[in-house]
């Protein structure tokens, strides 16, 4: 079996138990039970793997750390917890919790007293921000689940039990990451099947990539990369697969509004195995209390913020005295925060860094203060590339969005536009980018030349004549794929179908008159 066949696998298995454990849980709403203990499994067996391994090293070959009393495994509490950042002890861990699950009348009490163990593990460390509030969305005495205790704790044990019997190990390798491919799979379709409350939060991960691969040309390592709208982290961790996790020197950082998503982002480093010295991820709302002021500058910023959310602009006199949204002299429309998150990753980009940022189209044409937005970032020569992108990329809407991508330190005072509209394939129910896509667009944007019906690199007089215009159709002329017509041959045509007609008509009429001579 292939690597892609036993990967498909998986995929199908893992879906297959999330539909039969669902019940009367909404799909996207469920995702918490089914990451949230997949999750549990992974820093169960991570620490084991962990701590068997350092002892083994020293010579306890036998060693197992699931078989160590909680008491004896309380010695190496405080090394552990400073180099894992948590600590579970062995009678906690979930082969353990799971294998006396079906005799336990207490289960959700046993594991939310786990949960809660786990999180507070961290209480005094530099790691105690990174796990405090990690499990609240498990919500494990909730009706949901069950009217009644023993209901709650039957599906409980099905949990368990199934995130227990998925054949995660069989999988790992060192090309394979199969907990965060769990994740991300499990995301995918819990957003494509959730329409718009699931989409708002996860990129596509063809998506993702492509805005990782176009702020890291030319490079193999950065610092830091910055997302301030990290939603579950998918864009963020695209780096680790772009370059590796270890060629992100200073490592990970984000900001999330929403606290469910801010969770799943948190749980989602861990799975991809980023250790909590290696992520920042933030709650907060980073228009207007941004948490990453010591942290900028930033050497890669991708993201793919709420599209036209209202925020509160010039209603607050501080904002445009602030230094991110101060330059452009304008603030942002309350009804239209876009390029209020664009003017801020633009302040936090590092001089030769890059930004990528998927945005609503509207971004590019409107009037008013957006106008006066692109203007400066146009005049002062910001704005590297525009790509026009397919529709229905994204769940929850089918808009055809763009990406903007913007730098401080351009070798030419022109923008390269490309369509890549019809960069496109079929998938279900979606489009998506193909991977023979994305290296077309990254081509391009890497080349920066003119390319018949695809691509042009137009200077920045021509866009000032244009009413500093944005919009890609203005630029790049669409092929014209219309069928080519002979006026003359197709009139020509047309008259021998009337004169076939008359003669039809003629011989009807003819056999008309013959059957009416016969009565």
């Amino acid at each position: 079996m292939t690597k892609e066949q036993e990967r498909d696998e998986l995929h199908r298995t893992i879906w297959q138990i999330a539909n039969d454990l669902r019940g009367s849980v909404d799909g996207w709403d469920f995702k918490a039970y089914v990451l949230g203990m997949l999750f549990y499994r992974f820093i169960s067996e991570n620490l084991t793997n962990y701590l068997n391994t350092e002892e083994r090293r020293t010579g306890d070959i036998g060693f197992d750390y699931a078989q160590l009393s909680d008491q004896d495994a309380e010695l190496g509490r405080d090394d552990t917890i400073k180099e894992k950042g948590f600590y579970i002890l062995p009678s906690e861990l979930f082969c353990n919790v799971r294998q006396r699950a079906k005799q336990d009348t207490n289960l959700n009490e046993t594991l939310a007293t786990v949960f809660h163990n786990i999180e507070t593990s961290a209480k005094g460390f530099d790691s105690e921000n990174d796990l405090k509030g990690l499990f609240d969305d498990i919500d494990v005495n909730s009706n949901k689940l069950g009217a009644t205790v023993p209901k709650r704790n039957e599906l409980l044990v099905k949990i368990l039990d199934a995130i227990g019997n998925m054949k995660l190990g069989d999988y790992q390798d060192n090309t394979n990451d199969t907990f965060g491919d769990a994740y991300e799979y499990l995301m995918t379709m819990y957003a494509s099947n959730a329409g718009k409350s699931g989409g708002e939060f996860f990129t596509p991960q063809e998506v993702s990539e492509l805005l990782a691969q176009i702020t890291v040309v030319g490079k193999k390592v950065v610092n830091k990369v910055y997302d301030p709208a990290c939603g579950s982290g998918s864009l963020l961790l695209k780096f680790a697969k772009v370059l590796g996790k270890d060629n992100v020197r200073q490592g990970f950082f984000g900001q999330e509004i929403n606290l469910s998503t801010y969770n799943l982002c948190r749980i989602n480093m861990f799975l991809h195995d980023i250790n909590f010295e290696k992520f920042h991820i933030t709650h907060g709302d980073t228009l207007i209390d941004p948490l990453h002021w010591d942290d900028e500058p930033f050497d890669a910023i991708v993201s793919n913020p709420p599209y036209s959310i209202r925020w509160e602009g010039d209603a607050n006199p501080l904002l445009i005295n602030d230094p991110r949204f101060s330059p452009a002299g304008i603030l942002a429309p309350k009804s239209k925060a876009d390029l209020a998150f664009v003017m801020h990753m633009l302040s936090w980009l590092s001089t030769s860094g890059t930004a990528a940022i998927v945005e609503f189209p509207g971004v590019l044409y409107r009037g008013g203060a957006e106008k006066k937005i692109r203007k400066y970032l146009i005049d002062n020569n910001y704005i590297d590339t525009v790509i026009q992108l397919p529709p229905d990329l994204f769940f929850g809407t089918t808009i055809a969005t763009c990406i903007i991508v913007l730098k401080k330190s351009k070798k030419d005072n022109s923008i390269l536009f490309i369509d890549a509209s019809a960069e496109v394939v079929r998938d279900g129910n979606k489009n998506k980018l193909a991977p023979a896509n994305r290296l077309r667009i990254l081509d391009a944007h890497i080349q920066r030349q003119d390319i018949q019906y695809f691509a042009r690199l137009v200077p920045h007089a021509e866009i000032a004549e244009n009413d500093y215009n944005l919009a890609v159709g203005a630029y790049v002329i669409e092929e014209d794929t219309s069928e080519q017509v002979d006026i003359d041959e197709l009139n020509a045509h047309i008259a021998a179908i009337v004169t076939k007609q008359q003669q039809l008509r003629t011989a009807i009429d003819e056999i008309v008159a013959d059957l009416e001579e016969r009565k």
